[in-house]
């Protein structure tokens, strides 16, 4: 406990140089102890009677001691004391510290300071101590400085400042000012510690690196040769003013991100720099002999010395390049002239060069190699081997390749291998041989060409090749299959006209229609796949088209298998076959379900898709225009992708024997195809696929509107459609190479009241039209046939009667032969197979008078 001399004395430097403190003493607490033991004794000795007036003296002196105590310590008089600010430690370094420290209490006034802090402030005496604020009122340059130093203290939190103090006849001096809150209790942190330190000599030094580096940057700007740095990304940060001058660039557009490695550098030059293979925590200095390239497009020759440091994790830093004009030594030293003209041939020719060693390490590589091999694995850098260039397992052949060329052999056969990376490349290795010793250390010349391209373009080209032969196989043998059928089903319908539906065979004729139908579906998949199928096109709405699939979908993938549909908004028109339509998305929708064995989710999605949107998709072959998507995603085992190009192919399956044909999808990719639609496939495997289908957007013409009368103000009732009449009367030239199928045709138009001239080819076809003179009514022809096929016999019936009426017949599409066909030819078109009433309708429709 000790008394306050601050509150006595209301000496406010009395705190700042105030004493230390004594510390309490433990020998006069035992002290006091043994008096106060010993008066105890005493009293027991005299007896209770008579020691109780000096026992009740002791305890009012004691009353009275404490008392005072506590009226002194509560008048502040008195206070405990702090053994911390008494700690012979901790006082000296504050006493004798370099900077200066004051404390003020929360009024501002200064409770302590050291002797450095008078120093500072120019205090002339002990009574002469001032806060900072009155130290340099007054001060413009500092004021606003000390202001926010006063805000910070008031709101107990930390600031700095670093202000110039100018004085009479000098520069003055810097200060550097700083306030924080004492402690962190409550009642420590109304009290804030300043700290002011004189930093003119850093300041100095400072300016005198400052000064130092702006000569080095001039010297750098002017030198004889040029200088640049240039990030890992290829920005360039700097360049010096005499390398700018040299291509003709502005100093203005450095280091705003307005010029980049590639401007400067001709060429592949820009892969040689950055194709510096990392060597963690180390510095590398590469040469480089390449063109740089002006402004106005012209080159110039240079040796770069090129110098990269690389972090401890690999990652390099800011280059610093060298560049000499080595255009001087063109003219000034030949055979440094001859260097240079090599090196530009060297590093400018389009085929990849490098040089390899014994173990097939790379010595030297040109523009070309490097930016080659930038996009495969990271050991494919300069100074590193050869054969992290290709793949494993295309490695044998290149390592014995170089091991003949180590021999001394020639005519070494070149390697087609795959080159490592991220995507399927191929490159073409030629190995050749040079001369050398021991002591060298290039043995081989490799040239590398790209060779992806052309093996792509060999691969679409086979393929092409194989669907198209495939194609027309199956286009043959669905023409044959159609005629079969055109004869089954014509016999079928007289069938079905002599029974009755009681007759007991009745039944049995349904079944043989029926499953001759179902052959004629399995042939036109074959021609959707060939793409000569006839379709009938029609404008359709394709929210209301699918919806009409709703029910049949639902029963195809079964209960397991959540369906969704999800329509886009006023959906354009679109105009495909409906039928051929509806047997993509079940195709699609059936193999999604076989995907899902376990159930899933299958969503249909709708969506319009602009020009810009499709553009923007980027989908290989698929021109920028409006279309309509149809999006089939389900939540499958999805496809494997090393399948997943394969399976438009025909015949290709991934079910089990006897469970599918392969000619689901290759159906479906020559429907959409011939529709003038795209489709593509996105699968992710165990996460499901989507097959994306693109079909055109239709513009409709204007269509005349026409207005049913009324009566009344209401409209008349639609009339109820009567069954057509198919009879008629006149003479048919009827031509097929099909004997029976020709005999079927021709009895059912004579059972129509038609007069029927039958030929089994083109040639008779003439004959009897010249018996007739000409004179026939309509001419039903097959288009293929043997001597003279359909477009040559119309083109020589319209030279006898140019207004003789045709319909063609066929198992083909009708554009597979209408391109043969005299430019304004007309005729109409029958697809096989087809019935009796369809074969009478086409005729009655042809022959009505236009």
């Amino acid at each position: 406990m000790t008394i306050d001399r601050d509150h006595i004395s209301q000496d406010p430097f009395a705190a700042v140089h105030e004493p230390a403190r004594r510390s309490g003493s433990i020998v006069l607490v035992l002290v006091v102890a043994g008096i106060l033991v010993a008066a105890a004794v005493a009293f027991m000795t005299l007896g209770r009677t008579q020691a109780q007036p000096y026992i009740m003296g002791l305890l009012a002196l004691l009353a009275m001691v404490g008392l005072f105590t506590l009226f002194a310590f509560a008048a502040g008089i008195v206070r405990f004391a702090d053994r911390a600010a008494e700690d012979p430690v901790t006082r000296p370094i504050a006493d004798h510290a370099f900077d200066g420290l004051a404390v003020t209490d929360p009024r501002g006034h200064v409770v302590y300071a050291n002797t450095a802090y008078l120093a500072l402030t120019g205090a002339t005496s002990a009574h002469d101590v001032r806060p900072v604020e009155r130290v340099f009122i007054g001060n413009p340059d500092v004021s606003e400085a000390v202001f926010r130093l006063l805000k910070a203290a008031r709101e107990g939190k930390r600031q700095q400042e670093e202000v110039r103090v100018a004085a009479d006849g000098s520069n003055g001096r810097w200060l550097r000012m700083r306030v924080r809150p004492l402690g962190t209790t409550k009642r420590e942190a109304k009290f804030s510690v300043w700290s002011i330190a004189d930093i003119t000599r850093d300041r100095e030094r400072q300016e005198h690196v400052f000064q130092e580096l702006q000569h080095a940057i001039e010297y750098l700007d002017h030198a004889p040769c040029g200088f640049f740095s240039v990030t890992p990304a290829g920005e360039i940060t700097y360049i010096n003013a005499t390398l700018a001058n040299w291509l003709d660039h502005d100093l203005a557009e450095i280091g705003s991100g307005g010029l980049k490695l590639t401007d400067i550098l001709s060429g592949d030059g820009a892969a040689l720099l950055t194709s510096i293979a990392p060597e963690p925590g180390e510095v590398k200095t590469e040469v480089f002999d390449v063109d740089l390239r002006m402004r106005n497009g012209k080159t110039m020759p240079t040796r770069l010395y090129h110098k990269l440091a690389f972090g401890a994790d690999g990652v390099p830093g800011a280059s610093r390049t060298l560049v000499i004009n080595r255009a001087r030594d063109e003219r000034s030293d030949p055979q440094r002239a001859a260097e240079v003209r090599f090196m530009r041939f060297f590093d400018h020719t389009p085929m990849a060069i490098a040089t390899v060693d014994k173990a097939g390490d790379i010595v030297r590589a040109n523009a070309r190699f490097a930016k080659l091999t930038q996009s495969l694995s990271a050991g494919a850098g300069a100074n590193k081997s050869i054969f992290a260039v290709v793949s494993e397992r295309d490695r044998g052949e290149l390592t014995s390749a170089i091991g003949k060329a180590t021999d001394g052999q020639g005519d070494i056969p070149p390697v087609e291998a795959v080159l490592d990376g991220p995507k399927e490349r191929w490159g073409q290795f030629f190995v050749t041989s040079v001369e050398h010793d021991e002591r060298d250390a290039e043995v081989a010349i490799v040239y590398l060409l790209d060779t992806t391209e052309k093996r792509t373009l060999e691969t679409n080209l086979a393929q092409s090749q194989k669907m198209q032969a495939v194609g027309q196989l199956a286009g043959g043998i669905a023409h044959d299959f159609n005629n079969v059928l055109s004869a089954i089903m014509m016999a079928n319908d007289f069938l079905l006209n002599a029974h009755k539906p009681t007759d007991p065979s009745f039944q049995d004729i349904m079944q043989i229609k029926q499953n001759a139908t179902r052959a004629a579906t399995l042939v036109r998949q074959l021609l959707a796949f060939s793409r000569r199928q006839t379709l009938r096109p029609q404008v359709l709405d394709m929210g209301d088209a699918l919806s009409d699939l709703t029910m049949l979908l639902k029963r195809l993938i079964g209960e397991k298998v959540k369906l969704d549909f999800v329509h886009g908004r006023d959906l354009w028109p679109v105009k495909v076959d409906v039928s051929q339509f509806e047997q993509v998305i079940v195709n699609l929708a059936v193999n999604a379900r076989d995907a899902m064995p376990e159930g899933g989710k299958l969503i249909i999605r709708t969506a319009n898709i602009t020009a810009q949107d499709a553009d923007r998709l980027q989908y290989k072959g698929m021109p920028a225009a409006d279309y309509v998507s149809i999006d089939i995603s389900d939540t499958g085992t999805g496809i494997p992708a090393d399948i997943v190009d394969k399976i438009f192919e025909p015949f290709f399956s991934t079910k089990e024997v006897g469970k599918g044909t392969g000619l689901g999808l290759s159906t479906v990719y020559g429907i959409v195809k011939q529709t003038g639609g795209f489709i593509y496939v996105d699968s992710v495997p165990d996460q499901g696929t989507v097959f994306r289908i693109f079909l055109p957007r239709h513009i409709p013409e204007k269509e005349t509107v026409i207005e049913v009368p009324a009566t009344n103000g209401a409209p008349l009732a639609p009339e109820k459609p009567k069954a057509p009449d198919l009879t008629g009367h006149g003479t048919i030239l009827l031509v097929e190479d099909e004997d029976g199928l020709r005999s079927l045709n021709a009895r059912g138009l004579r059972s129509r009241g038609y007069t029927v001239i039958e030929a089994a080819n083109g040639l008779e076809a003439m004959e009897s039209l010249e018996q007739e003179n000409g004179e026939v009514d309509l001419v039903v022809s097959d288009v293929v046939m043997p001597e003279m096929d359909g477009p040559t016999l119309l083109a020589e019936m319209r030279k006898r009667n140019p207004d003789l009426k045709i319909i063609f017949v066929s198992g083909y599409a009708e554009d597979a032969f209408a391109k043969s066909l005299p430019e304004g030819q007309q005729f109409n078109f029958l697809p096989k197979p087809f019935t009796l009433s369809q074969l009478v309708a086409a005729v009655k429709e042809t022959m009505a008078p236009s």
